[in-house]
């Protein structure tokens, strides 16, 4: 059903139903106004009838009452005590206890109570009202307006006529009754117009605030509806260039896709950036972007196919779908002649601006087989064309970190990990491994690299650094499979390994004496678990090694990440006794004030400041570098430089206070079995790995 007619319909349940409402409501108010009115016109008149009941008392003996016989005198009386109630009185009626008729005012020479009024009046004292219709006159002349109303009124001892004759009882027992019936027909007829003015008003009131209401909701879901059509226009477009959204195109992919695999037809999809986009909005102002966006967005509109889609994703991407384009060489060809409409500049006032763009191309089912994989491709590769420089790129498995390639090396780490925990523990149960205890390791390992003092160039410390001996890849290096492991959370069980591996080979080194401090990186996620610290603690107590030969290395971004997770692992390592460096330093957003207050004991100079420092170097790096140290010494923190590779950039290091250096100058990373003892060194000028001291 449309949305126009369904609201449509919703509005005439809302008249049906509303005006159902009002209609019960007002026969509810006509019926209780009714009722009430009625009661209280039986009130007024039961008031009335006890009054008439006192007059005609007072005039009658009580003895009457007990014989059931009331003398022509008394009755007299009482027709003269009652005659002043005129024509309102209809009739007056005098019972005896014993329900005998003692006076009527139409003398009526016998007749009988209504036994059950009667008796609840005898019984309660309390008088019995009931309208009924009036029994006088010719029946053909009667309404239903023509109504008495007839009053049991109970008749007490203490209210009639003394006549010397004493009675045994109580002052307010009931002896007897009058039956008074008043007119009632005025009343009625008044009651009847009363209700039928009262129902006119509610009703009309009714009518008039339903009419008021059925207009305000009527007006108000025509607005809503008005609103709710151009909100769902809007909605698929996007408010600054008319294009469709991603929404929109996320719909039109759909459809398209459906339609390619109906008919065995490719889709093509171009994604676009603008390169410096952000260069252009920070110098010229946030208005002059969007005007930028906007001339793309018609240049583009106006350059392409009819059956093609042009849309803007956010920011300064577009997409361009190709719902049926012949193959990928053509869809590339397309994207490079998109490209070349920004071959012109952009006038953007007196202004005329030259901007370029990296274009990502992607087809399915060639390198997708639906529309999220699509639009991830051809982001891929819009990716790889700003990383490459290129301009355009197709789509390549060999740039897509989530391709299977990728998947399997996932599954081979996990695996190389499994294989690893099985050794270990057979080695801890005496199944395996050495006289130490250290398992087999048939694909995981640790190299160490060593940390020169400067001042004394010997060694004074290493750093653990994973390898993965894949059996087909060769030795892998961490930055290829620490990555996989962070996204797969696998890194946990990694730095349990390093963790394991290092701290068994301290073991080993200090029972052979030549132990020194050994590093292990661990990852932001490692170091905002206190979990860590347990283990460390576990292993440390476990192999027997002094918590100041172990050291743990984190990155100054993690620490900046999640410092108040952080912080607290840091202080716990440190009451145990386990020293903590800052790697990477100088590369995140530490201030001066948290460096004071953190826990550690160490800075690594970044190799990028490093390397600034040798021959073609950035103008100034050594002033930063000093900076660097300077602040550090003020602190009481030991500085480390990486990635030294030649003498000059030593010797400034040196001059400029730093503590210690690693890099490929003093030796590369090696297997524990090629870590030198004391004096033994390597043939050259250089030792491969300077004494361990």
């Amino acid at each position: 059903m449309p949305a126009s007619r369904r609201r449509s319909s919703l509005t005439r349940r809302f008249a049906v139903v509303s005006l159902v409402g009002m209609a019960v409501v007002g026969v509810a108010l006509v019926v209780v106004a009714s009722a009430q009115m009625r009661g209280q016109a039986v009130r007024d008149g039961t008031s009335l009838a006890v009054t008439v009941a006192a007059y005609a008392s007072a005039a009658t003996p009580a003895n009457a009452y007990v014989t059931g016989v009331l003398p022509d005198d008394s009755q007299a009386a009482v027709s003269g005590a009652t005659a002043g109630f005129g024509s309102e009185l209809v009739e007056l009626r005098l019972w005896s206890a014993d329900g005998r008729l003692m006076y009527s005012s139409r003398d009526a020479g016998t007749g009988l109570p209504h036994t059950e009024r009667f008796g609840r009046v005898m019984d309660a004292g309390e008088p019995d009202a009931v309208v009924q219709p009036d029994v006088r006159g010719d029946e053909s002349s009667r309404t239903e307006e023509d109504t008495v109303l007839d009053v049991y009124v109970p008749v007490r001892l203490t209210g009639t006529a003394a006549d010397g004759t004493p009675l045994a009882g109580e002052p307010d027992q009931v002896i007897g009754a009058a039956e008074v019936m008043l007119d009632h027909t005025r009343t009625q007829q008044t009651l009847t117009a009363t209700v039928r003015t009262v129902a006119l008003v509610v009703g009309g009131s009714l009518v008039v605030l339903w009419l008021l209401l059925y207009r305000i909701v009527h007006s108000t879901s025509r607005r809503l509806r008005t609103a709710a059509l151009e909100n769902a226009r809007l909605a698929m477009l996007d408010s600054l260039t008319g294009l469709p959204n991603r929404r929109l195109l996320t719909d039109q992919m759909q459809r398209a896709v459906r339609d390619a695999r109906e008919d065995g037809s490719r889709v093509g999809l171009i994604l676009l950036d603008i390169d410096r986009f952000k260069d252009i909005n920070d110098t010229l102002g946030h208005d002059h972007g969007d005007a930028l966006l906007e001339l793309v967005a018609a240049r583009l509109r106006d350059a392409l196919r009819d059956d093609d889609v042009v849309a803007r994703l956010g920011g300064d991407e577009f997409a361009i779908l190709l719902p049926d384009v012949r193959s990928v060489a053509n869809a590339e060809r397309l994207g490079r002649r998109v490209r070349g409409l920004f071959a012109a500049p952009f006038e953007l006032g007196d202004l005329a601006l030259h901007v370029d763009t990296s274009i990502g191309v992607a087809c399915l089912p060639d390198h997708a087989d639906d529309p999220s994989s699509l639009m991830r491709t051809a982001d891929i590769a819009m990716y790889a064309a700003k990383h490459q420089r290129s301009g355009v790129a197709v789509y390549s498995p060999d740039a897509d970190d989530s391709s299977p390639a990728r998947l399997v090396l996932m599954g081979e780490l996990h695996a190389a990990l499994e294989e690893h925990e099985s050794a270990r523990a057979a080695g801890d149960d005496g199944t395996g491994g050495d006289a130490l205890g250290v398992p087999p390791v048939a694909q995981l390992e640790m190299h160490y690299q060593p940390k020169i003092e400067l001042a004394s160039q010997r060694t004074v410390g290493l750093e653990a650094l994973m390898r993965w001996r894949h059996p087909t890849r060769g030795l892998v290096g961490p930055g290829t499979f620490v990555p996989l492991a962070e996204q797969s959370g696998l890194i946990h069980r990694l730095t349990s390994f390093a963790l394991d591996a290092a701290v068994r080979q301290l073991a080993q080194w200090s029972a052979e004496g030549t132990a020194v401090p050994v590093a292990v990186n661990l990852s932001a996620h490692d170091v905002a678990d206190p979990a860590v610290v347990d283990t460390i603690e576990e292993l440390l107590a476990r192999h027997r090694v002094r918590p100041a030969l172990l050291e743990v290395e984190i990155t100054e971004t993690a620490l900046v990440a999640d410092r108040s997770r952080v912080v607290p692992v840091l202080e716990r390592l440190g009451e145990l006794g386990v020293r903590v460096a800052i790697d990477d330093f100088g590369t995140g957003t530490t201030s001066i004030s948290q460096l004071r207050d953190l826990p550690v004991d160490e800075l690594k100079i970044d190799r990028v400041f490093v390397a600034d420092l040798g021959d073609g170097g950035r103008e100034g790096s050594e002033v930063v570098v000093q900076a660097m140290v300077d602040l550090a010494h003020s602190f009481g923190l030991r500085v480390v430089a990486e990635g030294v590779e030649d003498e000059g950039t030593a010797r400034t290091l040196a001059r400029l206070g730093v503590d210690q250096a690693q890099g490929f100058l003093w030796a590369r990373p090696a297997p524990p079995e090629e870590v030198r003892p004391p004096g033994d060194t390597a043939r050259g000028d250089h030792p491969s790995l300077h004494p361990i001291g």
